[in-house]
């Protein structure tokens, strides 16, 4: 399907959900269990038979449902769960397709704690996963096993910003009768990678979904049979490991989500403007938005354009105590805050090696290209962009 025909936004808008007494938001179902009238009811919902009950809020609560209901509407999938992070929505995914003996094809270029759990957790379970570079199809397909269960990709790695190849690697899975799961925490609305091939969307909304850093949750955009799979009573992984959001939490995220588009498009055009602006300084930078970037052209046709290419970019201080003095400098003029994560109001910036990729043993980021000295820079939302860059430039100037 072409996705610049997919309209995320006004996919989430045409949704009607109201409160309970008619007000503009769905009410906030703030109850842990909820009753039946009768006893067959509950054995009916037990067994998934009861369509539109509500057993208990770790299986499914209706706030938690209404924010299942948009983002499934923003991704084009069939439905989606909501968890208590990203990190929870991923485990959860991998540990409802594998079992023991099985195998992951998974980015050598992945945040770091996706990283963790399948390098140093996983052998536990006896489940195998192999590292390539997933912008190396070859790579891609002659790492391949007859165990093999999935291949595991972000959209826009973590924190390279490589751009996977949505397509191709549908068309490899399909042909080897395996599931492609697809992290697009960076990207919303920017990429549909349901639309573009994957079988399974995941989200940290701790980021951009979210958007205020003042929550942790994560999602799972799927088909029917796959979320009815890890909500099952009796084997579903979500539902017998409890990665559950609050929905107090799924309440406020909702209300956040039908201001992403027009977040996601000012990150990008600030995080543009700051590209074009390091470039003609001489900063040494990687931004997908530019056309020296190796995927440029990859991302532009799959990309929905309006949104832009993201709010990432990441610049190459060469080592770590020169990033080091770089964040601190910008940190202090006020450019933003020295602080992992993203997605935020305000830039966020960080050395990769040292944090969110810290889990990463030193070897393997020399062998995916991951320079000692590179902050990933997650651009806020400034009005006065030109401004941030004056800033950032004399913090540059001290060196």
């Amino acid at each position: 399907m072409n996705t610049k025909k997919f309209d995320p936004a006004s996919n989430i808008q045409a949704l009607k959900q109201f409160g309970e007494f008619g007000g503009v938001n769905p009410s906030i179902t703030d109850s842990s269990t909820f009753t039946f009238m009768t006893a067959k009811a509950m054995l009916d919902t037990f067994h998934g038979e009861a369509e539109g009950c509500f057993l208990y809020s770790r299986h499914w609560n209706p706030s938690n449902k209404y924010l299942a209901e948009a983002l499934a509407a923003m991704e084009g999938t069939e439905n989606a769960w909501v968890t208590g992070s990203g990190m929870a929505a991923i485990t959860t995914v991998l540990l409802q397709l594998c079992n023991s003996g099985d195998h992951i094809l998974s980015s050598i270029t992945t945040y770091g704690g996706t990283y963790a759990f399948l390098k140093n957790y996983l052998p536990k379970f006896n489940i195998d996963v192999t590292f390539v570079d997933i912008t190396d199809l070859e790579a891609v397909k002659n790492a391949i096993r007859p165990n093999t269960k999935l291949i595991y990709t972000e959209t826009m790695t973590n924190p390279l910003l490589q751009i996977s190849d949505i397509p191709a690697l549908s068309k490899i899975s399909k042909k080897h009768g395996i599931q492609l799961v697809v992290d697009n925490t960076f990207t919303p609305m920017i990429f549909a990678p349901y639309l573009l091939g994957a079988d399974i969307v995941v989200y940290s909304m701790t980021k951009y979904i979210n958007g205020k850093n003042d929550t942790i949750a994560g999602a799972i955009c799927a088909s029917n049979q796959f979320i009815n799979d890890i909500s099952n009573v009796n084997d579903g992984t979500a539902m017998l490991l409890g990665p559950v959001l609050d929905p107090l939490r799924s309440s406020s995220i909702l209300k956040n989500l039908h201001t992403l588009h027009i977040r996601m498009k000012q990150h990008s055009k600030n995080a543009l403007y700051l590209a074009e602006r390091f470039k003609e300084i001489g900063l040494k930078f990687n931004y997908p938005g530019m056309t020296t970037h190796p995927q440029h052209a990859l991302m532009k046709s799959m990309m929905n354009e309006e949104f832009g290419f993201g709010g990432m970019i990441a610049i190459d201080m060469a080592t770590a105590e020169r990033a080091a003095t770089l964040m601190e400098s910008m940190q202090l003029k006020n450019v933003g805050y020295h602080a992992v994560s993203l997605g935020y109001f305000k830039t966020l910036f960080s050395n990769s090696g040292k944090s969110t990729s810290s889990e990463v043993p030193e070897n393997v980021q020399n062998e995916m290209g991951m320079s000692p000295g590179l902050v990933r820079f997650s651009v806020g939302l400034d009005n006065d962009i030109e401004a941030t860059f004056q800033l950032i430039k004399e913090s540059l100037d001290e060196f």
